[in-house]
């Protein structure tokens, strides 16, 4: 997706002037795009007169900021208190097999399926739970969770 500078800079200038600006202004650029693009980051240091390596800091600092692309499926393994003590690590260990993922890998090789474990779904008598998309799946075991993101293929 190439970079919209006149959208870009219809957020840079509603931010002008202001301090402690760059994680707001990188927020709303994510929700414009969907994340944050090397293109756009290098953008907004140009504009704001700003080191590439500051922004990039701030956005690699804080698990909110995407550097790429979501993929069609959103798979979110819940790891709150319930689901770890329910066995949640092997959920995401059976997920992380399926999507042939290494440690540190969160999108499979086909584009199909982002991986992402979160605090808490609100489903702890569901416990171990995810989310595929906006659909929860709940009681899982290893096998389960297998055949379901299989299903998705």
């Amino acid at each position: 997706m190439a970079t919209d500078t006149q959208k870009l800079d219809k957020l840079i200038e509603k931010y002008a002037a202001k301090k402690g600006i760059l994680i707001p202004l990188l927020q709303d650029i994510q929700n414009l795009e969907g994340y944050l693009s090397r293109e756009s980051m290098k953008y907004v240091a140009e504009k704001m007169k700003m080191r590439e390596a500051e922004i990039y800091g701030v956005a690699t600092f804080y698990s909110m900021f995407r550097l790429k692309p979501l993929a069609k499926h959103i798979i979110r393994v819940c790891k709150g208190t319930a689901c770890h003590v329910s066995g949640a690590n092997n959920i995401s260990t059976a997920i992380r097999n399926v999507l042939d993922l290494t440690d540190g890998e969160d999108q499979s090789a086909d584009g199909l399926f982002t991986f992402i474990e979160v605090a808490c779904l609100g489903c702890c008598s569901l416990a171990p739970v995810i989310m595929i998309d906006d659909k929860t799946y709940g009681k899982l075991t290893s096998e389960k969770v297998t055949q379901i993101v299989k299903s998705y293929y």
